[in-house]
Formats: structure tokens, sequence, C-alpha cells
């Protein structure tokens, strides 16, 4: 019973090509979230303004829905492996550019909101691009098994990058985070560069067979949802709990001021939802056999609501209920339960997209779910950012997170063909 639980390696065991992709990617994102925690810690330190690190989340925004949409588009147009190779090697640059300002001395927060523009117009073309090279490389059945390898390994970056972020951010400053996460990208640079090509696939064009490359082909991409309501659903569902029930803006001011302990407790409670999301893969085994994963996904939205709701209550109770020590303790299991619930959603939500949708639309829609995945929490930071400067931030963490879980009650009755979505007869 207990190796039926374990996660399913045959992907990594047997295909060379997603081995890669995985350790590439796994390495460069350990370095992405160090970046993550440092710039909302500089842009913190330079303002000291909670609303100004939720300012982050918009100059993220722009790009992640301008270039996932458009990139999203290239991918189904052109070589994928080309693309997201290009797209990292900015990214790869502007980490650069992150680690020249540190060791300069930079005072300007204009000039960190402007990097994370960059970095994320550049994640927003790479991520679809590779996301959607894996059915093409991959058997379908294999497809739950390596999305649970790979949410593990975000879980698994997002833990060990917050607590080194705020390990060499006390101990170094920003340098020492942002370099090293200028190095860690090239991996997923090297993962790329020895993939063989992934041409679009041109037996699926569509009935014309024309190939277009501009607004006209992201509209087809929005043209498919419409006629694709489990697809669809996928998105709404996400969108809900990042915009409701964001709490990562929240952190920089738990660490400085309500819970103490400053970039280690920031990092402390980045790190917790990804060991949630460790531990929920650890033991994900299972997850290949579970066929209503519609009802599996809104039953783990709801799960992240109510972590979310557990967060603030741990920062209402610093406020003289309890020792700082045990508001932490909770802070940190709250996390951590969020983190497990939103990784089994993001398993159920990818192997959906992948297997329900045509390969001539995965790379849009890909595109479509790095603008809901990512874009979704910049928007939910920016709305967390100010809600909190207005009614504080446990307030805003348990009104966010009881929101999340009336939505997912209310999208249940809106949509309850969502709710019986079969694995074994995947439609879109």
């Amino acid at each position: 019973m207990l190796r039926s639980l374990l996660p399913d390696l045959t992907p990594f065991r047997e295909n060379r090509d997603y081995r890669r992709l995985w350790t590439g990617f796994t390495l460069s994102n350990v370095g992405s979230q160090m970046a993550v925690v440092a710039v909302g810690l500089q842009v913190y330190d330079l303002t000291g303004s909670t609303a100004s690190v939720g300012l982050v989340g918009l100059f993220a925004l722009v790009p992640l829905v301008v270039m996932g949409l458009y990139g999203g588009a290239l991918a189904d147009h052109h070589d994928r492996r080309l693309v997201g190779l290009v797209a990292t090697l900015v990214a790869s640059a502007t980490s650069l550019v992150a680690a020249a300002q540190a060791w300069a001395g930079n005072t300007s927060v204009w000039l960190l909101y402007g990097m994370v523009a960059v970095w994320n117009g550049a994640f927003a073309v790479s991520s679809p691009a590779r996301t959607s090279i894996y059915p093409r490389i991959l058997e379908p059945a294999q497809l739950p098994a390596a999305n649970a390898l790979s949410v593990f390994a975000m879980n698994t970056a997002m833990t060990a990058g917050p607590l080194l972020a705020g390990v060499l951010v006390d101990r170094g400053g920003y340098r020492l985070a942002y370099t090293a996460d200028a190095v860690l990208t090239l991996a997923a640079v090297t993962s790329l560069w020895r993939l063989h090509p992934i041409p679009p696939d041109r037996s699926d064009a569509g009935d014309d067979g024309r190939r277009r490359v501009g607004l006209r082909s992201v509209l087809d991409g929005f043209g498919f949802l419409r006629t694709a309501p489990n697809v669809r659903m996928t998105f709404v569902a996400d969108i809900a709990a990042m915009l409701l029930a964001q709490p990562r803006v929240l952190f920089p001011a738990a660490g400085a001021v309500i819970l103490g302990g400053g970039a280690t407790t920031v990092g402390a409670l980045y790190a917790a939802a990804a060991v949630g999301g460790i531990l929920a893969m650890t033991l994900s085994g299972r997850l290949g056999g579970v066929r209503r994963q519609g009802l599996a996904i809104m039953v783990s939205v709801a799960g992240w609501g109510v972590g979310i709701s557990g967060l603030g209550v741990a920062l209402l109770a610093a406020d003289g209920l309890v020792s700082r020590e045990h508001a932490l303790l909770l802070a940190l299991a709250a996390m951590a339960v969020a983190g497990a619930a939103d990784a089994v959603s993001a398993v159920f939500r990818t192997t959906i997209l992948q297997s329900a949708a045509p390969d001539r639309m995965r790379g849009r829609l890909q595109g479509v779910f790095i603008v809901v995945v990512a874009g979704g929490p910049r928007l939910g930071e920016l709305a967390g950012g100010g809600v909190a400067e207005r009614v504080g931030e446990g307030w805003t963490a348990v009104g966010g997170g009881l929101a999340c879980v009336a939505a997912v009650v209310l999208l249940s009755v809106w949509q309850p063909g969502f709710l019986r979505y079969d694995a074994r007869r995947p439609t879109p």
C-alpha cells in the first residue's frame, strides 16, 4: 500500500528528455524563488510599504498577460524548443541585471519593478512552450505522474529558494541571492539547448491548415475556450483562489512586524506552503487513478481557502492572544495545508488541459494557463496589499480564505458538469 502511494517515477526513469527538462527547471526555479523573495524584501526595505510590495504584482501582471497569450501562440506556430530557449535566455540576462544592481547598491524601486516586468514577460513565453512539449515526448497515461513530479519539483524549489533567500539576505544582503539566481538559471538554458526540435503538429492544423501568429491566433484560443467548459473551469477555479486568497503580499509585514524574525520568517512562510506541496506529492502515487478530476480540483481549491483563513487566524492571534512563537507555528501549519491543496489542484488542472485540448491549441491554452497561474497571484497581491492597508494583514487573510470557499460552492452550482468530468473520457 505504501508503495502505491509513493510518486510514480516512470516518466523520469524512462524518458531522457523529460529528465533533463525536469532537472534543469528544478534548479532554475530554486533561483527564481530566491529572486521573488529578494525582490519583495528589497522593495519593502526601500519603501516600508506593503502596498508598494503589492505593486510588484502589477508590474508582473501586464507582461504576463500580454506575453503569455502571445507566447502561447508562438508555441503553436514555431519550434517549441526554440521559443522556450530564446525566452529563457532573456530571463537569464534579467537575472544578471538583478545581481548587478544589487552589487551596485541600487536604491531605485522603479528599477526593481522594471526587472520584474521583463522577467515575467520572458517566463510567460517560456513556460507555455515548455509545458506544451510534455504531451509530445510522453505517453498520455504518463501525464498525471509527470505533472505530479513537476509539481513536486516546483514545491521543492519553493521550499529551498525562499529558505536560502532568507539566509543569504540576512547574512550577505541581496547581492548573494540575486547572484545565485543568475547561476542557477543557466541550468534551464542547458536543458532546452540539448533538447531536439519540437515543431508544431502540422497534421492537426485545423480546417484551413493555415498557421497564423498574431492577434487572430490568440483570439482563436479564446474562441476554443468558449466551447470547452471543462478546460475553462480549470482556469476559473484557480482565478477565484488566487484573486480572493493570495497571501504572499502579507509575508513581509508578517516577518517585519507581526510575527517577527525578519527575512528568515518571510522565507519560512514561503517555504511552508511548498513543504505542504512536497508532502502531498510524496503521496501522489494514486493520483493517476482519480477519475473525477474536476471534483478533485474543486475540493482542493476549497482546501486552499481554509489554509489561508488559518494563516489569518495566526496573524490575529499574534496580537497578544498567543506568543509569537506559537503564532508562527500556526501560520506555518496553515500555509502547509494550503500548499498541499494547491499542489493537488495543479496536477489535475494541468492534466485536464493536456489531455482534453488538441495539440494545435495546447500552446495558446498553456499561455492562458500561465496568465491565470502566474498573473492571478499578482493581481491578488495588488488587491490584498490595498485591503491590508485598511483592515490589516490578519483580517485580509481570514476574509480572503472564506471568500475562496464560498466561490467554490457557487462555481460548483453554476457548472455541475465539471464535477462529473471523467479522466477516462477526456473532453474539453
